[in-house]
This record gives structure tokens, sequence and C-alpha cells, in this order.
């Protein structure tokens, strides 16, 4: 077992977290079963990324896998050494959202958390059982819709997390709203709590920004019921991010970390990378040709048919982010560029750490050996 944690426990639909941090659903990639099971084991919660498993896994087993099949799979190995592990599934991955939910749920997944758009119908797509299901907001207003619709549908969140504007990739937030006053996670924090106490009084994780022991405990002692943290866990070596993009973390100034909005991600939403990137230099010299092979983000036409993306046509406005994040995990990077998203905070790392030292640091246990 890991070791004892100064920070209180958090429970999520009956389960017990010895500590209350939830590492973040880094796709692509990035979050697979190695990092999941690592961060289970010592107490937290580990999360595996829907996005574009189904490749990955295929690759890693040699055989074909579906979409249902890589969620069913990637989180039944993260659960299988112990602790509490689930799976982050992007609401913009409209294609395979369903699937990715019912392989998680057949696999006892501990929880489902979900984001990238208000994830209204997710309680409806199978009974979750044990399962918790958490949506991801960045604001009262949208975790109110997700529990009027799911007031409708006879459920209730388990918990949410809100996402303040400093997190690494998709952000919740236009542009001109990520550096506001109004839209700080200390600012957020408050109304949301309000907002879970008024539907039932869920547990509220925070996330954005979060990177020392010191930083939970503020937001616990602010009544914060536990932290997701993206960015650590990118930098750890159980992380399944490719040797060149954790070189990128180590090696990344406070300069070097912008939000892309024009060339940006085609799903819309403010995305926040490393401007050295391969890819994202690519898409503001406009020097790669636009093609769309992975699909993932891929939405519906006229016709009902998923076959529209905004990458697909033109890369004068957006990058190509399947392959530039699948590049990232080192699967098609000897014919991809790479991607690289990071927190805000990523510029404060020095080095690559294993799970257990940064959990031990997390939790503020002093005395681990």
């Amino acid at each position: 077992m890991g070791s004892e944690s100064s920070l209180k426990s958090l429970t999520v639909k009956g389960k017990v977290l010895r500590v209350p941090i939830v590492q973040g659903g880094m796709g692509v990639g990035v979050s697979l079963h190695p990092l999941a099971s690592a961060v289970a084991k010592e107490g937290g919660l580990g999360i595996v990324s829907s996005a574009c498993l189904d490749r990955l896994v295929s690759k890693r087993t040699g055989k074909k896998v579906n979409t249902y099949e890589a969620a069913y799979e990637e989180v039944s190995r993260a659960k299988a050494s112990g602790g509490l592990a689930g799976i982050n599934i992007m609401g913009a991955l409209v294609r395979d959202f369903n699937d990715s939910v019912k392989g998680a749920l057949d696999a006892g997944a501990d929880a489902i958390i979900s984001g990238a758009g208000l994830p209204v119908t997710l309680p409806a797509i199978q009974p979750p059982k044990d399962t918790a299901l958490i949506p991801i907001v960045s604001s009262a207003r949208a975790l109110d819709i997700i529990c009027r619709k799911w007031e409708k549908l006879g459920y209730r969140p388990d918990a949410v997390v809100l996402e303040g504007p400093l997190a690494g990739g998709h952000l919740g937030f236009k542009i001109d709203q990520i550096d506001t006053e109004a839209n700080k996670l200390e600012t957020l924090f408050p109304p949301v709590k309000d907002m879970a106490m008024k539907y039932g009084d869920f547990p509220v994780i925070v996330a954005g920004g979060i990177y020392t022991h010191a930083d939970i405990v503020g937001f616990l002692k602010m009544g914060a019921d536990g932290v997701q943290m993206g960015t650590r866990f990118l930098a750890t070596e159980e992380s399944s991010a490719s040797a060149e993009y954790k070189r990128a973390v180590v090696h990344a100034q406070e300069e070097d970390i912008l939000v892309a909005y024009d060339p940006g991600s085609p799903c819309g939403m403010p995305f926040r990378v490393i401007k050295q990137s391969p890819m994202f230099v690519s898409a503001l010299e406009h020097t790669r040709s636009p093609k769309c092979d992975k699909g993932y983000v891929l939405l519906k036409d006229k016709e009902g048919k998923f076959t529209v993306c905004p990458a697909k046509v033109s890369n004068a406005h957006h990058f190509c982010i399947c392959n530039g994040l699948l590049s990232s995990a080192g699967y098609n990077c000897d014919t991809e560029e790479p991607l690289y998203t990071v927190g805000t905070n990523a510029s404060r790392i020095e080095k690559i750490v294993p799970v257990k030292a940064l959990m031990d640091e997390l939790s503020g246990n002093t005395s681990a050996s």
C-alpha cells in the first residue's frame, strides 16, 4: 500500500480515496494504465484517457480492438493492482462517447469523469451501478444545467470537477476570459460549491494550476473536497508521454507556454500548449498539408454521417489534434509531428519523478523513504 497522507480522505459514491488527489485524464495516450494504476496504488484516483484509445491499445496488443474493447481493457488493467481507477471521456469525441462509457462501466470503473462539453446524457447511456459519474464544469451555471438535466434522468452527480483556466489541454473558457479575476479558480469555487450543496451536497474537486502540497491544503481549507492534477503526473516515469514530450516539459520556460486559439484545436476551445511543439510551429507556418485520417473529433454532416472537421479542409486556423497528440504519445511519431499540451505551471518542472515520490510530496508525507 502507499504512504500515509496528512490530507483528509475523500469519499465518492461510498468509495474512499485515502489521498484526495485525482490524477487528470490526459489524452492522447499520456494517461494509460501504467500511470493510473500507479496513482491508484498510492491511494489517489488513477484515471486513463479514452481519447484514441482503440488505436493505442491495438498497437500495444497487436490485436485490433474497437472503442468499447479498448475502454474495457484499459480500465481493467488500471484497476488490476488495487486502489481506485477510472476513465476520462471527452464529450467532444462524439463518435466514440457512448461506446467508451459502456466499456468503462462493464469493466467496473470506479469513476467516469467527463468534460469538453456538457455530458448531459451520461447517466442515460447505461445504468452506472457502482461507478461514480463526475462531470467537469467551469462555472456554477454549467453545473446547474447538468444537475437539472440529470435530475430528469433520475440521477445526480456523484462529484464534480471544477476546472479553472490554468489547466492543460482544452479550456472551458473563451480566449478573452482566461486571465480575468472573475475566472480565477478561487473565485469560481464558492458558487460551484453552493450549487453542489443545493443539489445534494456532493464533493467538489478543483483543478487547474494546482502544483504543491500547500496549494492542495489551501483549497481544502477553502472547502474543496479534493483536487485534480494533470501536469505533475505528466512528468512522471509511469506516464506514457514520449521521452521527447517529457524532455520538452522539463525544458519549458514560462514564456514557452501559451493558449493556442488561432491556429487552435478543431474542437473550437482554447488549448494550452508548449509553443515549440513541432505541429504547432507547422500550424503557424502553414507547412502541413490538411489531412484527417483518424477522425476522433469528427462531427455529423447534414446526412448524419461523421465527416466534418475544420482541420480536414484547411490548416489556416486549426491544427490536426488527433495526429499531433497521438505522435506525442509515440504512436505515429515517424510520420507525424507531435503537439505538446501542458498546464500553466509546467515551467516549474525540473525533472521526471516516480509516481510514489510525487504522491508522497503532494500528500505531505515528509517521512517517506
